[in-house]
């Protein structure tokens, strides 16, 4: 051991929900760098409630693959961060611990579902943290607080550890001030690990280059649509004339397959929380049932008293879609729509290397300001394609509308996170010349 950092922040914004006074650090690439973690990513020894009441108290026996890593590279854990309750939401509202407030400022929503992380980092807390994204989870809140937040490829960065939401779609990844940082934190916890069957050995060892002479930018019109402000759309193509100022080259790009995006997301996501979920049963995990009564009545009332609201209306939508009769009109047809999108990306990277639009359709909202699920629901739009197709994406701060920062994504192929690194790279160094 290395040595102990102390850690006492001045937390404000509610980022975290469990902090380590005392955080032992090594000897690495990252010796005595202050690393805050998700809550829903397992760190043995340290409370990890995923931001529901269900999970308060549990210390996991293990650490998450990342975690391993981070401590062997010898980062000082800090704490765990608050989150939207198992990562459902895009405002870190549905927290049982409470909103995070967004530092920009305090009346806004940070973003989701890894607000803590997005606002730790924002604060000036901690200088990088890790997220995940299922469908914007990373890039939502890096966008909202003006930071940098990483979507590795599907495969790239191990999910052994951490708690699951949806699995087939999420992805845990860095988070920092800059794009630097965020390689740095990427070449740490992209390393093979055999427990996760979904992961290849796609080490990442890469310097981010601001050379992007030649490099082709997809733009497709489907980010620019209905739904996103103008002023977030005028901001993000004078950043892409940034790209081409620096020797890209803008290409008219089409991924129609777009309209069907948030519908098959919220199918397949719901389809599988409801399956995850089904383990915090107040047996394996959770408060104790009350064994006095039927099984039934007592599984109903636990995770009635200890799940949200908005987790129960999306474990039942997630029932309903997966339930005898059903399944073939949703579940299959939302499979069949995520193959298309997947497709339609593939075609378009056929012309292009990278594909850039806005992050978000908007910039943060206040709080209570989106109280219906359906609108919450809709800030996903850009966000979630790059789930679906399981490909990199990244957003970095790019200007701002009325003071509150605005996102540039840029995506790229399967494991060309490298490329999708530089182009984000090229542009910071370029803004901040």
């Amino acid at each position: 051991m290395a040595g102990t950092l102390n850690f006492a922040p001045d937390d404000r914004y509610n980022a975290f929900i469990t902090t380590c006074r005392e955080a032992p650090f090594g000897d690495g690439a990252l010796a005595g760098v202050a690393v805050a973690v998700k809550d829903n990513i397992s760190t043995a020894g340290i409370q990890t409630t995923c931001g529901s009441r269900i999970l308060e108290g549990y210390i996991p026996p293990y650490d998450a693959h990342v975690v391993e890593l981070l401590r062997g590279a010898g980062a000082a854990i800090v704490g765990k961060t608050n989150m939207d309750e198992f990562g459902m939401g895009s405002t870190t509202e549905t927290s049982a611990f409470g909103p995070t407030r967004n530092p920009v400022d305090r009346e806004r929503v940070p973003g989701g579902s890894s607000g803590g992380s997005a606002a730790a980092v924002a604060a000036g807390l901690v200088p990088m943290a890790l997220g995940t994204d299922t469908g914007g989870s990373i890039r939502c809140p890096a966008a909202f607080c003006g930071i940098v937040g990483l979507k590795p490829t599907y495969g790239r960065v191990s999910r052994y550890g951490l708690i699951a939401y949806a699995t087939s779609l999420e992805q845990i990844g860095p988070m920092a001030r800059t794009v630097e940082d965020v390689s740095r934190l990427m070449s740490v916890i992209a390393r093979y690990d055999p427990r996760d069957s979904t992961m290849l050995d796609r080490p990442y060892d890469h310097q981010p280059s601001a050379d992007i002479t030649g490099l082709r930018v997809g733009v497709p019109e489907e980010y620019f649509g209905e739904g996103v402000d103008e002023r977030v759309a005028r901001t993000v193509r004078d950043a892409i004339g940034v790209l081409e100022d620096l020797g890209a080259s803008p290409v008219q790009v089409s991924i129609p397959g777009m309209r069907y995006a948030l519908a098959a997301y919220y199918v397949i996501s719901t389809g599988e929380a409801s399956s995850n979920l089904a383990r915090f049963d107040g047996v394996r995990y959770g408060p104790a049932v009350d064994t006095r009564k039927t099984w039934h009545e007592a599984y109903r009332e636990l995770r009635h008293a200890n799940l949200g609201a908005e987790v129960r209306r999306r474990i039942m939508l997630g029932t309903f879609a997966l339930s005898a009769g059903y399944a073939g009109r949703y579940y299959t047809k939302a499979q069949v729509a995520r193959g298309n999108i997947r497709q339609d990306f593939e075609r378009a990277f056929r012309d292009v290397d990278v594909i850039a639009g806005p992050t978000m359709p908007t910039v943060a909202f206040r709080f209570g300001e989106k109280n219906d699920p359906l609108s919450l629901y809709l800030a996903d739009i850009l966000t979630a394609p790059a789930n679906l197709a399981g490909i990199p994406a990244i957003s970095v701060p790019c200007g701002r509308v009325e003071g509150l920062p605005v996102g540039l994504q840029v995506m790229g192929r399967r494991f060309e996170d490298e490329r999708v690194i530089d182009a984000a790279y090229a542009y910071e160094q370029e803004v901040r010349a």
